[in-house]
């Protein structure tokens, strides 16, 4: 690399002796000035060009970190994903202690779909059991008549921790019960009693603010996360678009115990 011009170029030496000489006369001040000079042009330093290379490299550092940092902030994770699918409160029919994979599924009692799906999700549940979390979130259909009543129905029962015989005794007879225009509150408390539940208490549960604000929390939950009919399954967070059948549900679930 040749060497800076600036640094290459000779003093002049001064009249009447050699440039390599150290001068024997002259004022003291004049000697104290010229080796400060000297000493100036020894002290060592960056030169120019390099602070200002440094310095564009530290600005673009700086803005990539900026870009890292803001699509990290921006990009969902994968917990907080699977966070948005399932509340601490939602109903979790099975739990697995490692957390490794979560299905969640919005339904409506009174759905054909819903009831179709559910024995191929009996049959998943009782394969995985413990080793995968299976929760189950509400999103009862308006056009159904009893959709609400036995979401409500549901709830109730769980207040008195009777959820999961409450969501079997509703699928396994809404062939009885399903589709029909007349209430079908009878039909509900008599499945209580069946239960074993308090009756007061579920009456009153089934009709309570409290009951009717935790149903529209998970269908306002399921709004924001794009459900728009039902059943809708979430694995880990994501909304699962194969078939919701066993061997659709199991190859999504196997693939993700496998990693």
């Amino acid at each position: 690399m040749p060497a800076n011009k600036s640094n290459a170029r000779k003093r002049p030496t001064a009249k009447g002796g050699s440039g390599a000489s150290r001068p024997t006369g002259g004022k003291p001040g004049a000697k104290a000035s010229a080796g400060k000079a000297a000493r100036q042009i020894r002290k060592p330093g960056m030169s120019t060009n390099l602070k200002v290379t440094l310095g564009a490299l530290a600005v673009a550092l700086v803005a990539v970190l900026g870009v890292v940092l803001v699509n990290r902030a921006t990009s969902p994770q994968p917990s907080a994903a699977v966070d948005a699918a399932v509340r601490a409160d939602s109903h979790r029919l099975s739990t697995a202690p490692d957390g490794k994979v979560t299905v969640v599924e919005f339904l409506d009692f009174e759905c054909e779909s819903c009831l179709a799906a559910y024995p191929h999700v009996e049959k998943l549940r009782a394969e995985y059991a413990d080793r995968i979390t299976y929760a189950v979130r509400y999103f009862p259909i308006e056009s159904h008549p009893n959709a609400f009543n036995a979401a409500h129905a549901a709830e109730a029962a769980a207040r008195q921790d009777k959820f999961e015989e409450m969501y079997v005794k509703l699928f396994d007879n809404a062939q009885a019960w399903g589709h029909n225009q007349q209430s079908q509150t009878a039909t509900f408390e008599q499945y209580a009693q069946e239960l074993g539940l308090d009756m007061a208490e579920f009456r009153a549960d089934v009709a309570s603010p409290e009951v009717k604000a935790r149903v529209q929390s998970d269908f306002t939950d399921g709004q924001a996360l794009g459900v728009q009919g039902t059943p809708t399954f979430f694995i880990n967070g994501e909304k699962f678009t194969g078939d919701p059948t066993y061997d659709g549900l199991k190859a999504a679930v196997d693939e993700l115990l496998a990693q």
